[in-house]
C-alpha cells in the first residue's frame, strides 16, 4: 500500500507538474519554505514528511509542523507552517501556510509575525540538540501576539526534531528504559489534612517573592524590569506568587482536595487514561492571567515531560472556589485542568513520571516591550500511589532516539507574555470612566445644554476629537460587529466572561453600550463613542467649512438604503454560526481596522476602500453609518427596548408644516411627517438645539414674537400713560 501511495504521488507530479496533493499545497511557496528546492515528494519511510529535491538530487526535507505537533494557537485552531531543513539539519526556510489568529484585528501583518523567526534560517537543529543549546535561542516579542509566537516558536524546533526521530536521524546507544510506573486503582479511604498532603509530596509548592523576582530579572540582565516588578509596598518583600500544584486524578489526593462531590464530578468528566491537575495560588501575580480567551490557550504556564509540552485551553479548565482538605488555606484563584489528549504521532504523557510545571513571568518595561524569565516546579506522583515494575529489555539490538526520555527544549521563556492587562490599564480605565460620566451628564442635562447652540457645538466637537484621537487612534478601542458575532458564538458554546475581559476598554465600552441602549437607543455609542463615526463627522464638518456641496438623497431612496446594513449584519451573523473565521474576514466591510486601528497602514485595497467611504462622507454626512454599518444595525435591534423618550418634539408642528430639523438632520433620521426613527438617530442633539432656538424653530419664533408684541404693547401702554401723566402735570402748572 505504501508503494502504491508513492507511485500515485509520483504520477501526479509527472502528469501535472504540481506539488504533492497534501492539504495546503495550494499555499506552499518553495521559494520561501525551502529556497533552492524545485520539487517535493512523500518520504518513503515517513508518510507525513516530504523529501525536497533540487534538479532531481535530494537536498533535505519539508516538514509540515501540524503533521508532528498540535500547534494550537490563540484562536484555538492550528497554525500551519512549512519548514525546509537540509540533510545536515540546517533550517533553510519557514513559510506560514495558514492560520486563524486574530492578529489582523490588532494590526499585525503576517510579515511582522514571521520576522522573529528569521533568526532560525541557517540554524542547525541537530547540532543544537546534541549540544543542548536549543534553549539559548530567543525570539523577539510581538506585542498583542504573545500566544501565537509562543506556539509557533515551540512548533518549529519540536516538529523538526520529531520528524528526524521518525527518520532515525537522531540515534544513540542502547539504553535501559525507565521503570514503568502505573497508578494504583484503589478507592480513597484515608482522610488527610493539607499539611499531610504537603509532607508526603502530593502537593508541591512554588513560592516567589517580589525581591526574588526582581533578582531573577537582574540575573538575566534586565535591570529595568527588576525595578518595575509589581509590589504594593516597595519596602516589604511581598509574596509575588505562592503556587501549589497537585495531580488530583490520583484518587486519594483528589478526594481529599476536591471533596466528595467535586471528585465524583471529576471522575465522570475524565476520559479513559485521562488525568487532571489542580493549581491554586495567592499573591500579586496570576498564573491564569487575563490573556486567555475562549478557544485560546493559557499563556502563562505549561507542563513539560521529556519531549512533550502540554498547554491548556479554556475547554480544559474549570474554576473552583475552595479546597476541602483540612487546614487548606484560602486562595485567590484555583483551577482544575484536564490534561489534553495527545495525537498518536505526538507521543505520550505519563502522569506518574516526573514533569515540570513551567511558569512564565513577564514584566512590562515600555509601552510595547517586556522582559521575562521562567520559574520551574518539578512534580512527581509519590511512589505510594503507583505500582513500579522494571521493563523487559529486548535482546534484539535497536536504535533508541537520543533524549526520548527527556523533554523537548522549551523556548517559550524567550518570549513575552500577557501580564495583568487590567492592572496596566488603570490610567486608561479612569480616563474612559470620566469620559463616560461626562457623556452621561451631557445626556441627563441636555435640555439645559441645548439652549446654548454655541456651547453645544463646542462640547460635541471637543468630545468627538477626544474619542477619535484618544479612544480610537491611541487606545484602539473601536467596537466591531465581530464582538457581537463572538458574543453569540460564546452563548452557544459555554459562555465565559473571561473571553471578553481581555480588553478592559472594549469591555467597559460594551457595558456602557448595554446600559445606554436601554436609555438612549444606539445613538449614545454611534453618535458619541464610535471613533470611525467621529472621523466621518469631523471630516464632513471640515468639508462644509470649505464649501464642499452636500448631497441629500430623496427620502424614498434613503429609507430603502437603510435596509442594507441590516442585511449585512444578518448575513454576517448567519456565516458566524457556520464559521467565525469566515465571518471575521467578511466583517472587513467595516473600515474600522484599516482607518482607526491600523491608521491606514495596510495593503492598498483596504486603504482605498476606507478612504473611499470617507470621501463619500464628505458629500453625504456619515454615509457608512447610514447605509452600511453592520455594528449599527446590530445595536439598533436591541434598541427597541429603549425605555425613555429624551428627544423633545412639537407634535402639532414638527413635520407639518415645519421641516427644519428634518432637512438639517445629519443622518436624515427624521421622517417628513416629523417622527424620529431612533434606530437611525445618532443623538447629535442638533434637533434639540433647534427645538429651543427662537431664531429658527417656528414654534419658538412664534412664541418669541408673541412675547415681543406683548412686551411692546405693555411698553406702549406705559409710554402712553407716562405721556398722559406728563400732559396733566403741564396743564396743572399752566392753570396755577
Amino acid at each position: 500500500m505504501h508503494f502504491l501511495k508513492v507511485i500515485i504521488v509520483l504520477s501526479i507530479l509527472i502528469i501535472s507538474g504540481n506539488l504533492p496533493a497534501f492539504e495546503l499545497n495550494d499555499k506552499l511557496d518553495l521559494s520561501i519554505a525551502y529556497p533552492g528546492a524545485t520539487k517535493i515528494q512523500v518520504n518513503e519511510k515517513v508518510s507525513n514528511l516530504f523529501d525536497a529535491y533540487k534538479d532531481g538530487i535530494p537536498i533535505g526535507y519539508l516538514v509540515l509542523n501540524t503533521n508532528f505537533s498540535e500547534t494550537i494557537g490563540y484562536s484555538g485552531k492550528p497554525i500551519h507552517m512549512a519548514i525546509g531543513v537540509d540533510n545536515d539539519g540546517v533550517i533553510r526556510g519557514i513559510q506560514m501556510l495558514k492560520h486563524s489568529e486574530p492578529i489582523i484585528l490588532i494590526g499585525i501583518p503576517e510579515s511582522k509575525l514571521m520576522k522573529p523567526f528569521e533568526k532560525y534560517i541557517g540554524y542547525n537543529v541537530l547540532k543544537g540538540f546534541q549540544e543542548k543549546t536549543l534553549e539559548d535561542n530567543e525570539v523577539d516579542i510581538i506585542s498583542g501576539a504573545t500566544v501565537t509566537v509562543i506556539v509557533m516558536d515551540d512548533s518549529i524546533i519540536s516538529s523538526v526534531l520529531k520528524s528526524f526521530r521518525a527518520l532515525s536521524l537522531i540515534e544513540t546507544e542502547i539504553k535501559i528504559a525507565k521503570e514503568i510506573r502505573t497508578l494504583k486503582q484503589v478507592q480513597p479511604n484515608e482522610k488527610k489534612s493539607w499539611q499531610q498532603l504537603l509532607d508526603e509530596g502530593s502537593i508541591q509548592n512554588l513560592h516567589l517573592t517580589s525581591n526574588g523576582v526582581s533578582q531573577s530579572f537582574l540575573d538575566k540582565g534586565y535591570a529595568e524590569a527588576a525595578k518595575r516588578v509589581k509590589s504594593s509596598d516597595p519596602l516589604e518583600d511581598e509574596t509575588f506568587i505562592d503556587l501549589y500544584l497537585s495531580v488530583v486524578s490520583v484518587p486519594e489526593i483528589g478526594a481529599n482536595l476536591l471533596g466528595e462531590g467535586e471528585y465524583k464530578n471529576l471522575q465522570n468528566r475524565l476520559l479513559e487514561n485521562q488525568n487532571a491537575i489542580l493549581i491554586a495560588a495567592n499573591g500579586l501575580f496570576s498564573f491564569r492571567g487575563s490573556g486567555f480567551v475562549r478557544g485560546g490557550v493559557f499563556d502563562r504556564f505549561q507542563i513539560e515531560q521529556d519531549e512533550q509540552t502540554l498547554r491548556f485551553r479554556d475547554l480544559h479548565y474549570k474554576r473552583l472556589r475552595q479546597m476541602y482538605a483540612e487546614g487548606a488555606p484560602e486562595f485567590v484563584e484555583i483551577g482544575l485542568f484536564y490534561l489534553p489528549e495527545l495525537k498518536q504521532n505526538e507521543g505520550k504523557f505519563e502522569i506518574t513520571n516526573e514533569f515540570i510545571f513551567n511558569l512564565l513571568i513577564s514584566q512590562e518595561v515600555g509601552p510595547r516591550e517586556k522582559r521575562f524569565f521562567n520559574a520551574h516546579l518539578p512534580y512527581q506522583v509519590p511512589d505510594k500511589f503507583v505500582d513500579i515494575t522494571q521493563p523487559v529489555v529486548p535482546t534484539k539490538l535497536q536504535y533508541v532516539p537520543e533524549g526520548s526520555q527527556q523533554k523537548a527544549e522549551n523556548r517559550a521563556e524567550a518570549l513575552k507574555l500577557i501580564k495583568g492587562i487590567w492592572d496596566r490599564k488603570q490610567v486608561e480605565i479612569i480616563i474612559l470612566g470620566m469620559a463616560l460620566m461626562i457623556l452621561t451628564v451631557i445626556f441627563f442635562f441636555q435640555n439645559q445644554l441645548t439652549r446654548h447652540a454655541k456651547a453645544t457645538k463646542i462640547v460635541r466637537y471637543s468630545f468627538l476629537v477626544f474619542v477619535l484621537v484618544w479612544l480610537g487612534f491611541m487606545q484602539n478601542a473601536q467596537l466591531s460587529v465581530v464582538n457581537i458575532l463572538t458574543f453569540f458564538g460564546s452563548l452557544m458554546n459555554n459562555f465565559d466572561w473571561s473571553f471578553f475581559l481581555r480588553d478592559p476598554l472594549v469591555f467597559i465600552l460594551w457595558c456602557s453600550v448595554a446600559a445606554s441602549i436601554i436609555l438612549w437607543a444606539r445613538g449614545a455609542y454611534c453618535g458619541w463613542l464610535c471613533p470611525f463615526g467621529a472621523l466621518q463627522e469631523l471630516t464632513n464638518h471640515i468639508a462644509r467649512k470649505l464649501k464642499v456641496p452636500q448631497i441629500t438623497l430623496p427620502w424614498g431612496l434613503h429609507e430603502r438604503l437603510w435596509a442594507i446594513k441590516y442585511l449585512i449584519f444578518l448575513g454576517l451573523l448567519g456565516v458566524s454560526l457556520y464559521s467565525i473565521e469566515a465571518a471575521e474576514h467578511l466583517a472587513e466591510v467595516e473600515p474600522f481596522k484599516t482607518s482607526i486601528i491600523l491608521k491606514f497602514q495596510r495593503t492598498w485595497p483596504f486603504v482605498v476602500y476606507g478612504l473611499s467611504l470617507l470621501v463619500i462622507g464628505l458629500f453625504i454626512e456619515r454615509f457608512f453609518c447610514r447605509y452600511l454599518c453592520p455594528l449599527g444595525a446590530g445595536l439598533a435591534i436591541p434598541a427597541k427596548l429603549k425605555l425613555f423618550d429624551w428627544i423633545k418634539r412639537y407634535p402639532n408642528d414638527c413635520g407639518s408644516p415645519c421641516q427644519v430639523c428634518a432637512k438639517e438632520c445629519m443622518v436624515q433620521a427624521i421622517h417628513p411627517e416629523g417622527n424620529i426613527n431612533m434606530n437611525e438617530c445618532v443623538n447629535c442633539l442638533h434637533c434639540q438645539v433647534r427645538y429651543a432656538d427662537d431664531e429658527v424653530c417656528p414654534v419658538v419664533v412664534k412664541k418669541r414674537k408673541k412675547k415681543e408684541r406683548r412686551n411692546a404693547r405693555e411698553q406702549l401702554s406705559c409710554s402712553n400713560k407716562q405721556t398722559i401723566d406728563s400732559s396733566s402735570h403741564i396743564n396743572l402748572k399752566i392753570r396755577s
